[in-house]
Formats: structure tokens, sequence, C-alpha cells
């Protein structure tokens, strides 16, 4: 990531948002495996910011479970975590079956054609053996209800619990064992087109426990 030229710096709270952001990607797609060690002066360099913005990123993946810092000593990327997981699968969950309630009385048609065409990535991402493919396009599936329901302190809590999961999920995928939620994808598009809200949210749920044979 190239130091801005020609210009004053952005603000510091964006240059921790920006070093956040890649840091936990990298995380995430497995770029920085469980366990490795992070240097500060190598971060720094990487990022093209200075220490401190990477100090706070840093301090807010350990908040997030996805880095270990020990004082004086070093910082590394968390192992991982299986209960941490299977901790998060169940606030995930329960925040997606949150939005559906409130995003289904509201989804207009393009919205639901955006979460057909997502399954129609998903499905074709599985089929090829692309896991980051596929789990980019169960994002975009999931997001839509997130985005359309509109709650603020939902989306946060979601996105601090939700990498935790897509770890593992890399695991899942890349093994092509996703693909029953390609079905259960199109479930979730019948009903909330249908207007069932219930039925939608429980479908949500049920989704996303699907991930616990794997986190156990």
């Amino acid at each position: 990531m190239p130091v801005p030229v020609g210009g004053p710096l952005p603000p510091r709270p964006l240059l921790r948002t920006r070093a956040f952001d890649a840091l936990r990607t990298a995380i995430v797609d497995g770029t920085l495996a469980p366990g490795e060690r992070l240097n500060d002066a190598e971060l720094c360099e990487w990022l093209g910011v200075s220490r401190t913005p990477v100090r706070e990123a840093l301090a807010h993946l350990e908040k997030t479970g996805l880095v270990q810092i020990k004082p004086g000593s070093r910082t590394v990327v968390a192992p991982l975590d299986d209960r941490a997981a299977v901790e998060a699968q169940a606030v995930v969950a329960s925040m997606h079956e949150l939005a559906a309630r409130g995003a289904v009385p509201l989804l207009t048609d393009a919205r639901l054609a955006a979460m057909q065409q997502a399954n129609a990535d998903f499905a074709a991402a599985l089929a090829s053996g692309d896991g980051d493919a596929a789990i980019a396009a169960d994002g975009v599936f999931h997001q839509v209800f997130v985005d359309v329901a509109g709650n603020r302190m939902l989306a946060a809590i979601l996105d601090d619990a939700t990498p935790l999961l897509r770890r593992m999920e890399r695991v899942r995928f890349a093994a092509l064992a996703g693909r029953s939620s390609v079905a259960q994808h199109q479930t979730i598009v019948d009903l909330a087109r249908s207007g069932d809200v219930e039925a939608t949210a429980a479908a949500v749920r049920a989704n996303w426990m699907t991930l616990r044979p794997v986190l156990q």
C-alpha cells in the first residue's frame, strides 16, 4: 500500500481504519497465517503508515480475536480457535436472523435479483473450487438483508464477529462442502419473495448454523 504523495496525510482515524481493514483481510484470507509473528516495522512499511495507526489496528484486531498481543514480547496472528468460532457463529446467526426480520418487509425486486445473482456466483465459485470467490459471493448474498434492515448496531457487531467464521469457512468452501448452501440460499430468496418474515428469518439462521460440524 503506497504512502500518499503530494499532500497531507489522511487523518489518523482514516489511517487506522485502512490499516485495520488491510490486516484483517490478510488474516482472514490466509496471507498472514495463524501463529505468524507480526513485526511493527514490517507492517508499517507494507501499509505505508506510521506505527501509531498500526498499533491501534492491532489492538482492535486483538479485541475481535484475530490477533494475540503479549506486551513486551510479541504480537502474532491468533491460531484457529474452534470455541471462539462456535461462539461467533451463535452471534452471527442471531444477527442475520434479526436482519432478515427487518429486511423482508422492505425488499424490492432489485434486491431480490441481487441475491439471486449472488447465489449463482456462489454456486459457480463452488463448482470451480474457488473458495475465496465463494466466500465473497456468500458475503454479498447475506449483506443484502443487512443493508436493507439498516440497523447500524447490528452491522457493527457482524463486522467484528464474522471474520472469525470466515477463516473457518475458507476450509469448508475449499472442500466444496458448502454446496448445500446453494439450495438453502434459494429457499431464503423464495421465502423472502413470498413475504414470509418468520420463515425467512428461520431459514437464514439455519443456513449460518450449517457450519457447526466444521467448527466442532
